[in-house]
């Protein structure tokens, strides 16, 4: 009954996950205009190595995202906002290791994110808020799974955990990394990675574009990802360039 109960919450949460980051980086940016700091603690020093280890963090949820999408089999770890589809069941690569890496990455990502804010409130609360909704998501794409590969995933989930990853048993992916498909899934994760840091020194310095530093190089940075992504967007929508590709 439990878990019926998680894959139904996990159905609608499904349909609205896509929203999640956006929220997570507005928030994160208020937080980071009250707090005004680039850590919680006391020491300059300290405080810049919470943000950088912030930034690690999300970065390393981002490249999981990355090495996911890329190795993932054909028709599989789509973008669907509808329901869950898979040709295949993945097995193999970052998923020899978790069912769920993706999500795994998610929540990493998310948790970095908001550490960035400077607060460790903040963090723990994307983390845990992170946790309950990609379980509950994680919870209903596999009831799927498990109906359209019964045996198959029977055999891998008493293998493989559910979203902590274990530390043996790689199996080489079975496809080739493909880039259009990963730049195609995983490109506005890695833009928002960029804004958040954009834009929570924006906010530290009250918004205020005078306040800024004379040495913008971030913000220089900021804009020509921001125009990757804005190209990114526009290939795929008037272009064959991502055609196929979910």
């Amino acid at each position: 009954m439990y878990q019926h109960e998680l894959a139904r919450s996990g159905e609608v949460l499904f349909k609205i996950r896509g929203h999640y980051l956006t929220g997570i980086v507005v928030i994160g940016a208020l937080v980071a205009y009250v707090v005004d700091d680039d850590g919680p603690f006391v020491s300059g020093v300290a405080d810049q190595a919470w943000f950088w280890g912030s930034v690690a963090v999300a970065v390393i949820g981002a490249l999981i995202r990355v090495i996911t999408s890329g190795y993932a089999a054909p028709g599989t770890s789509g973008n669907s906002k509808d329901a869950p589809k898979a040709a295949e069941l993945n097995t193999t690569g970052p998923y020899s290791l978790v069912r769920n890496p993706l999500y795994v990455g998610r929540i990493l990502n998310f948790t970095g994110l908001a550490m960035m804010s400077g607060s460790w409130e903040y963090g723990v609360v994307v983390f845990l808020i992170s946790v309950l909704v990609y379980e509950r998501v994680a919870v209903f794409e596999e009831e799927f799974l498990r109906k359209e590969f019964p045996e198959a995933h029977a055999q891998w989930a008493t293998q493989v955990p559910f979203l902590l990853p274990r530390l043996h048993g790689w199996v080489p992916p079975k496809y080739p990394f493909w880039w259009r498909r990963c730049i195609r899934r995983e490109n506005k994760k890695l833009f928002w990675l960029a804004t958040a840091m954009m834009l929570y020194d924006f906010a530290r310095h009250d918004f205020d574009l005078s306040q800024l530093p004379e040495d913008p190089v971030g913000y220089i940075v900021w804009a020509v990802i921001a125009l990757a992504a804005l190209l990114i967007h526009s290939l795929r929508k008037y272009s064959r360039t991502f055609q196929g590709i979910t």
